[in-house]
């Protein structure tokens, strides 16, 4: 069963076309991430999957609701957590957790067990009656989530969950991201630039760039698919040709004095490769990562700058003046 499908998903900001055509299928109890770089329209589709923005064309279905005729319903069947904190400082942990019940209409009689569920799974049952302004970066994000399960959602969104936060604190929050999956059978899509998130947390990975996806698939079947190790050499008059003779090497580049080409298990054949290269100055060699899919699809590694959100932002701003 398909809990989220879109068909030729689009969304455009006047000239920018942030989603293009987007056609996904996601399983129920499936973590699916978006990974690319900002401004590639990672945000975007969460916020017409969450109802928050109308597509431009196309259609999308949560939980079987549609996202434009039955906004109400998906709204009801999601949960989101937001790249920026939107938890009151000066109100507790567990006051903010009773703040967003209210909200969503949970069962007065239900919330305080509910509270104290999801305060658990986060482990921040000790710290609950503490102000927010009191908490660290990566309590804030636990909170996050157990508000976004509170009102125990179908489908839970993380838009760059681990954003800003220290390694040490990223890999406690993946604990609980995987948790949620396994125990309260949620769906979860992740958006995220961060290479080795996607790769420990996802089943699937569609990887996005300019508002299209270039490739979908597990993380493990992305990386088979660059066909060998990695391996770049610095070398003087290198002798491709020789290299071009081995048949376990293959998609050979040069470029600024290196060659970068795969080996099929390169750690039983790299020395045969370093004597018929040429005058060697420098070898690396390493197992495909994720980066190294987006490179070969992109031909460029993952890019730091301004998300579509804050296209948006001043579009929005620029009309109100």
């Amino acid at each position: 069963m398909y809990v989220i499908e879109t068909k030729n998903l689009t969304k455009k900001f006047e000239k920018l076309t942030a989603v293009s055509k987007l056609n996904l299928k996601i399983k129920e109890g499936e973590i699916f991430g978006l990974l690319g770089p900002n401004g590639a329209g990672k945000t975007t589709t969460l916020s017409m999957l969450a109802t928050l923005i109308p597509p431009s064309e196309g259609s999308a279905t949560v939980n079987g609701f549609d996202v434009v005729k039955e906004s109400s319903k998906v709204r009801h069947s999601i949960g989101f957590v937001f790249q920026d904190p939107s938890s009151d400082d000066l109100l507790t942990g567990r006051e903010n957790l009773y703040l967003h019940a209210l909200m969503y209409g949970v069962d007065m009689h239900d919330i305080n067990k509910k509270m104290d569920d999801v305060l658990r799974l986060v482990d921040l049952t000790e710290r609950q009656h503490e102000r927010m302004k009191l908490y660290s970066g990566g309590m804030r994000r636990r909170l996050e989530l157990a508000r976004g399960l509170l009102h125990e959602p179908k489908i839970l969104f993380l838009d760059e969950p681990t954003l800003g936060l220290d390694p040490q604190t990223r890999q406690h929050l993946w604990g609980y991201i995987k948790r949620l999956s396994t125990e309260k059978k949620v769906t979860i899509i992740i958006t995220t630039h961060y290479m080795e998130e996607a790769d420990e947390l996802c089943d699937r990975i569609a990887i996005v760039d300019h508002g299209k996806i270039i490739a979908l698939d597990t993380p493990h079947n992305l990386k088979h698919g660059m066909g060998g190790d990695l391996v770049r050499i610095r070398v003087k008059k290198p002798n491709i040709a020789a290299l071009r003779k081995l048949k376990y090497v293959k998609a050979i580049k040069r470029e600024d004095g290196m060659l970068t080409f795969t080996v099929n298990d390169a750690g039983k054949h790299l020395q045969e490769i370093l004597k018929k290269v040429g005058e060697v100055e420098s070898v690396e060699s390493h197992s495909p990562t994720l980066n190294d899919v987006f490179l070969r699809f992109t031909g460029s590694e993952i890019r730091d700058q301004e998300g579509e959100g804050g296209y948006f932002e001043r579009m929005m701003h620029s009309r109100n003046r």
